[in-house]
């Protein structure tokens, strides 16, 4: 991926900082400039599961790689190891990335791991990225929010804390909005029943996007009558992204993203993955 020859607004990286950068939800074509020039300059560059190799390659062939990716239930490191693997390297005096999935600040422990960072007395950054609601829903053609179908937009996770799954369902169900749900998709047919049962109706427009802005994407719909159904036949697996609302009846006209016309090597996946797109770390984890 190259850059266009454009001045950076800012002075470049400071030694003993640490960049917490949001790589896009997995088209590398979607991360920021900011976030490019980043990684380009950095000395150690800490990434997720599912960051493009594309992305990562942007750094320095010196700088240090440390991959720290987790998928449902299989984490590299747990989340303290790699708080203390970012302040460890800052302390050094390493310009550091922290590439995540998505945005880091949307169920991306972003807040989490600059809450340990600034404790430990080290600058923060943070540069937002295309986060994996808004990147899919797009190349999914399902508008988040629309005049005639949807007057906001709710993000919310199936992946909590303690295992259980207790979200604020009337809140959730509540019509003219869209719901996306982060790391659903093992809980799906729980999701709809809750949704069902506290007033939405069964019809309601719902649909599954597997590997969203990546080669691998496919997109699974039906109504939250019949979604798990669909999405169990289709074998849909993680990491995928679940949009619920009158928008995503939307999706069959509006549909404009063709994987197979994807440069393979664009969106080659990252050794070890499942895949190259955003199931924990949380936007990273779809």
């Amino acid at each position: 991926m190259s850059l266009p020859d454009i001045p950076s607004p800012r002075p470049g990286p400071l030694a003993g900082h640490v960049y917490l950068v949001g790589a896009g939800p997995g088209d590398p074509e979607l991360l920021t400039l900011r976030g490019a020039r980043l990684i380009a300059g950095a000395d150690a560059v800490v990434f997720d599961n599912l960051v493009s190799p594309v992305i990562v390659d942007l750094a320095p062939p010196a700088a240090e790689r440390h991959y720290v990716g987790k998928k449902a239930s299989d984490h590299t490191l747990p989340q303290g190891e790699i708080n203390r693997l970012l302040v460890r390297l800052a302390q050094a005096g390493k310009r550091v990335v922290r590439l995540k999935g998505g945005d880091p600040f949307i169920f991306g422990r972003g807040g989490e791991e600059m809450e340990v960072l600034v404790g430990a007395g080290i600058t923060v950054e943070v540069v937002p990225g295309v986060t994996a609601a808004a990147g899919i829903a797009a190349y999914a053609g399902i508008p988040l929010t629309h005049r005639d179908h949807a007057r906001s937009v709710i993000f919310t996770t199936g992946f909590l804390k303690n295992g259980a799954l207790d979200l604020d369902w009337p809140m959730l169900a509540r019509p003219g909005q869209t719901l996306v749900v982060y790391m659903g998709i093992s809980r799906l047919a729980e999701i709809c029943r809750e949704l069902i049962a506290h007033g939405l109706p069964a019809t309601t427009p719902a649909g599954v996007v597997e590997r969203g802005t990546t080669r691998a994407q496919r997109v699974a719909v039906g109504t939250l009558a019949t979604l798990a159904d669909v999405v169990r036949d289709a074998d849909i697996r993680p990491p995928a992204l679940t949009i619920v609302g009158d928008v995503v009846g939307l999706y069959p006209r509006l549909a404009w993203f063709s994987p197979e016309q994807v440069d393979p090597v664009r969106h080659a996946p990252h050794v070890g993955c499942t895949g190259v797109h955003p199931e924990p770390d949380c936007d990273s984890a779809t």
